[in-house]
């Protein structure tokens, strides 16, 4: 009975660690740690070169903020985790960027899709951009829809002091989006788009990301 027990426990083990090579073949690096070939991107107005906002040194991803742009993978994607480490390298003041997701079109500067916003104090809020929607935005009756509404997040802020890396997790499902900032829950969207381009932000201030990764579910 030992005997057969040893061996039980042994076949289990063997799943856990196939189940768990398994997993990790699927998560795919969409940034690589040494340049942006998997990327696409946007500059406002086009008025300087893209390498001279986006560019990538020590192994992670740094983004100007200036000119505003964004970044945007190659292919499109549907149904996966996204995770997103980022930081801001020179201080607080002004620091802005975001996370863009379900991007159905990309446009100069802000494309038609759902960015979790990275500002400072307002990381997991959503902002719809270029007449993008989600069914939580509710507008006011009676006032026209802004140029960029936004869909507050559900817990205080739970980001870390400036110059310290956090970490977002994303959660799409046949359209569904639900946030983690730091492991801490922070949204959840409805959107029509069920598949599209994802993207990271220009915009203000200095920002660096790094361990972009995707794992399909």
């Amino acid at each position: 009975m030992k005997k057969r027990m040893l061996c039980m426990a042994a076949i289990a083990a063997a799943f856990l660690c196939f189940g768990s090579d398994a997993n990790a073949q699927k998560t795919i690096k969409l940034f690589n740690g040494k340049d942006l070939s998997n990327w696409n991107f946007v500059v406002d107005k086009n008025s300087v070169p893209a390498e001279q906002v986006y560019s990538v040194g020590d192994g992670v991803i740094k983004i100007k903020g200036q000119p505003f742009g964004y970044m945007y993978t190659k292919e499109k994607y549907d149904n996966y985790k996204l995770h997103v480490e980022w930081r801001w390298p020179n201080g607080d003041q002004g620091a802005n960027s975001g996370i863009f997701l379900l991007i159905a079109e990309p446009k100069n500067p802000f494309p038609n899709g759902i960015e979790c916003n990275l500002m400072l104090g307002s990381a997991g809020d959503f902002v719809l951009l270029g007449g993008s929607d989600l069914a939580q935005y509710q507008g006011k009756p009676g006032e026209p829809r802004p140029g960029f509404p936004v869909v507050k997040k559900n817990a205080p802020s739970s980001e870390k002091p400036a110059g310290e890396w956090n970490e977002a997790n994303i959660y799409v499902k046949d359209g569904k989006i639900n946030v983690y900032i730091n492991g801490v829950y922070q949204n959840t969207g409805w959107n029509k788009q069920k598949d599209g381009y994802i993207g990271l932000q220009s915009e203000g201030k200095e920002v660096e990301f790094r361990n972009v990764t995707l794992t399909p579910w």
